[in-house]
């Protein structure tokens, strides 16, 4: 793990807009009325335009120079071209954006035309997230999606042609009606499309989902009682694991997997703590004041976003806070977290305590020491929110903390 990168910053987008709701979703989207694109646009563009003014108000270090922009969602190809091109005019005109900038797009099969994918490259788009969750057709219908295998196909080969070779793939294991069989099925779909990145979740249980809501109250509506056991999904993710190194798909991060040298460098700004700045809906930021940690997130209401009003309030993590956000967030690494790398940025006194968590970690199998580092086991992986409670003094905050964990599956 090499210290944070102070130098530069991320952008995350977030654009709430969906064609329809996913049973399993739990972000702050929804399906809105086009109307409310260009409103929604103008707004991100007026944050994008004021926000060194902001962080400066807050005494915090915004950099000019930008190295990766994310437009997640929601379904951020839902945008009519010349929203994107506002959109893209702004974040130049406000930041020095790299030549060589990763500049990353979520889009929903079958939910890009042409016109759109024209001006995503004009724009300097070069990966994309494909929200696919499935490549079993009855998976994805029974989840909400409204695409089909064929249409992923098309859709890979039509973002290729446009020269966006840079592609990852979700999928979710424990999705309803989800066998061993089918999961098979859209694992080697997924080998065979060739895609530098993949993403795998574990279905998520969330009383904010309407899925969540029914397995909770053990009902039957959107499939709930075909969801499968947990046991399954976590052999489900593990297949995953095995099939995907196989294939040289190598994992680096708990549900990311990627050929080498296809890492998200976006995501990798979260796990290793480095700036970045989010505006939209619900959307987080961390910048530093000094030897200090500023983070915030917007209101996850459309329309107290479109109105200026119910923004958090700025949080200013202290060294111990961000000491315990160290070990959970590189431990989300397959690298892990560097010893020597912590007691340098933290000191021995804080690092001392968190060792013997990890060593009493080790003794049960969910960790392994060596070679300076620790890291998470394949185990530790499949309890990695148990593992990450060790290292919280006070474990009611592992949910806020957790919050700058980036995009979950693409939508």
């Amino acid at each position: 793990m090499t210290g944070p990168n102070k130098n530069s910053a991320g952008i995350y987008i977030s654009i709430p807009f969906c064609r329809s709701k996913c049973t399993y979703c739990n972000f702050a989207s929804g399906v809105y009325p086009a109307s409310e694109h260009a409103r929604y646009v103008d707004r991100l563009v007026a944050d994008l335009g004021s926000a060194h003014k902001v962080a400066e108000e807050l005494g915090a270090t915004l950099p000019s120079r930008v190295d990766t922009i994310y437009l997640g969602g929601g379904t951020p190809s839902l945008l009519a071209p010349e929203l994107l091109t506002k959109l893209f005019g702004a974040i130049r005109g406000s930041f020095d954006v790299d030549p060589d900038a990763e500049i990353t797009m979520e889009c929903a099969p079958g939910q890009f035309a042409d016109a759109t994918l024209d001006a995503m490259t004009a724009c300097g788009v070069n990966r994309v997230s494909l929200g696919v969750q499935s490549f079993v057709d009855a998976e994805a219908r029974g989840s909400g999606r409204l695409h089909d295998r064929a249409t992923v196909e098309l859709d890979l080969a039509r973002l290729r042609a446009a020269g966006i070779a840079n592609i990852n793939v979700d999928l979710i294991a424990g999705l309803a009606g989800q066998t061993l069989a089918s999961w098979e099925t859209s694992l080697t779909a997924l080998i065979d499309c060739a895609a530098p990145h993949a993403s795998v979740y574990m279905l998520e249980v969330d009383e904010d989902s309407r899925l969540g809501r029914e397995l909770l109250a053990g009902g039957a509506k959107y499939g709930a009682e075909l969801v499968p056991e947990d046991e399954i999904v976590a052999h489900m993710y593990q297949q995953a694991c095995e099939r995907l190194a196989a294939a040289g798909i190598a994992q680096y991060e708990i549900s990311n997997f990627a050929r080498a040298g296809a890492e998200s460098r976006h995501n990798l700004r979260y796990w290793r703590r480095e700036p970045y700045l989010g505006v939209g809906v619900d959307a987080s930021s961390m910048l530093r004041v000094g030897q200090d940690i500023l983070r915030w997130t917007a209101t996850s209401d459309l329309q107290e976003y479109l109105d200026g009003v119910g923004e958090q309030e700025a949080q200013l993590l202290p060294l111990d806070r961000q000491h315990e956000e160290a070990w959970f967030l590189g431990l989300r690494l397959n690298e892990g977290v560097e010893i020597a790398t912590l007691e340098r940025e933290f000191g021995a006194a804080r690092v001392n305590p968190a060792m013997e968590s990890a060593r009493r970690l080790a003794e049960e199998g969910l960790v392994d020491i060596a070679n300076g580092r620790v890291r998470l086991t394949a185990e530790g992986r499949l309890f990695s929110n148990d593992v990450f409670a060790e290292f919280l003094e006070d474990v009611s905050d592992e949910v806020a903390l957790l919050d700058p964990d980036p995009e979950q599956e693409s939508c």
